[in-house]
């Protein structure tokens, strides 16, 4: 069993304060998330227009997959993946950056548009999950890793399997309660409703397995 890492900074403090605090609507976690998919295929879009080990692509893309019986939400994205250490630095510090880093690293080059900061906002996934996993394999790599989590307690990092490259964040969704009802991040309707409210911004294609009910015809007597 691995050994449970602690946060850097004042991270528990910090953490608290974030998922109590700073965001009060917690629905933006999806926002968030969606944006750091995003920022992983900008990144090796941009890096592949200088890179010739990095092949060019059109099949960009970030993926919703629900699994109502384990009451898991997954967002995958193929863009540029993360090594361990890059796991390490980016959900290891709370409020470390890996897009802004990536931006400034950048700076000189036009068109970068790095809409989120895989820092901050990645955490408000705490405000509606008991357990965050985060599987990643970085483009041009063989290992894979995955980074977990149940909030203030720590972090793990272990080696695991992963066929394609990128990324999957997968929630565990809290249990109901009276006042929150966190199964319906579990439901396509309100999935489909908040892709549309938050998605403007992404110039991605999101897909995501919908539910297709039929009425049956009433036989006639």
């Amino acid at each position: 069993m691995s050994e449970i890492k602690e946060f850097k900074t004042e991270s528990k403090r910090l953490l608290d304060l974030m998922i109590h605090s700073i965001y009060t609507n917690q629905e933006i976690f999806l926002r968030e998330l969606l944006s750091n998919a995003s920022d992983a295929i900008d990144k090796y879009h941009y890096l592949s227009l200088t890179d010739d080990k990095l092949a060019k692509r059109n099949d960009y893309e970030i993926h919703l997959d629900v699994d109502k019986n384990n009451r898991t939400l997954t967002i995958t994205d193929n863009g540029i993946g993360m090594t361990k250490e890059e796991l390490e630095t980016n959900l290891g510090t709370i409020a470390k950056s890996g897009s802004l880093d990536f931006k400034q690293e950048n700076a000189k080059k036009k068109d970068i548009d790095i809409i989120g900061q895989f820092g901050v906002g990645f955490y408000s996934a705490f405000m509606v999950s008991d357990k965050v996993e985060v599987i990643s394999k970085k483009y041009g790599s063989e290992e894979a890793n995955i980074w977990t989590s149940t909030g203030i307690d720590g972090y793990t990092i272990e080696p695991t399997s992963k066929e394609s490259y990128g990324t999957d964040v997968i929630l565990y969704l809290k249990d109901d309660t009276e006042d929150e009802k966190y199964s319906k991040y579990l439901e396509t309707y309100e999935l489909e409703s908040l892709i549309r409210k938050y998605s403007d911004y992404i110039t991605y294609p999101i897909q995501m397995e919908v539910e297709h009910q039929h009425l049956k015809e009433k036989q006639r007597r």
